[in-house]
């Protein structure tokens, strides 16, 4: 049995992910998801067990943060952040996390405990990562897959966090959306959208200001 697992999609599904997916006999989803959408499309390819992550909001009120199942004799859990898992995870093969947007794989006891990172929007540097796990006579083996970053026509360098503070700010002011921004000098949107956040919650805020909100 071929598991696809994978975390952080905000409302985008690459079609190197959904080439990745293609085979999986089921897919995990650690959460934000951000749209019905993304399920709706994951469906067509596999069963789909997922939970909801912080960035979840209304549209996702009736599903779990957290699940417990088993898959060909393997059991396993998953919910978004680290931080709300149970305290006893010897009772489980697989532990599936999300939220960090950073790929990690340990071993502790007989549990694999695997974050698969972002296959969403790219933030800052991070790369674009997800996981495939393999079942088979009551074992687990996993792969990381790492996605390509398609953004090479950005209109600025992605890594230039400061000045694309200083655009975004200076395109919020003269009233232009976020979506319109990020789309306009190819920043990554979840980038746009949490700058814009920042921006307008913190009035009078400064990109340095932003930036130490950030965790930069």
């Amino acid at each position: 049995m071929k598991l696809g697992i994978i975390s952080d999609t905000h409302d985008l599904l690459r079609p190197e992910v959904l080439s990745a997916l293609s085979d999986a006999d089921a897919i995990l989803h650690a959460g934000d998801i951000s749209s019905q959408k993304i399920l709706d499309r994951l469906q067509l390819t596999a069963p789909v067990y997922a939970v909801r992550g912080n960035a979840d909001k209304e549209w996702a009120e009736e599903m779990p943060s957290f699940l417990d199942f088993e898959l060909e004799g393997i059991r396993i859990y998953i919910t978004h952040k680290k931080k709300d898992l149970p305290k006893d995870l010897g009772l489980y093969d697989l532990v599936v996390t999300g939220h960090s947007h950073q790929y990690s794989e340990t071993q502790q006891g007989k549990t694999l405990m695997i974050n698969p990172g972002s296959c969403g929007p790219r933030r800052f540097h991070q790369k674009i990562t997800m996981a495939a796990a393999i079942i088979e006579k009551g074992r687990i083996s996993m792969k990381r897959i790492d996605i390509p970053n398609n953004a090479s026509s950005s209109k600025i360098d992605p890594a230039d966090i400061r000045s694309q503070i200083e655009i975004v700010v200076k395109e919020l002011e003269k009233g232009r959306g976020k979506n319109d921004i990020a789309e306009k000098y190819g920043i990554d949107p979840a980038i746009a959208e949490q700058i814009a956040r920042l921006y307008l919650t913190h009035p009078g805020v400064t990109t340095d200001g932003i930036m130490t909100k950030m965790g930069l």
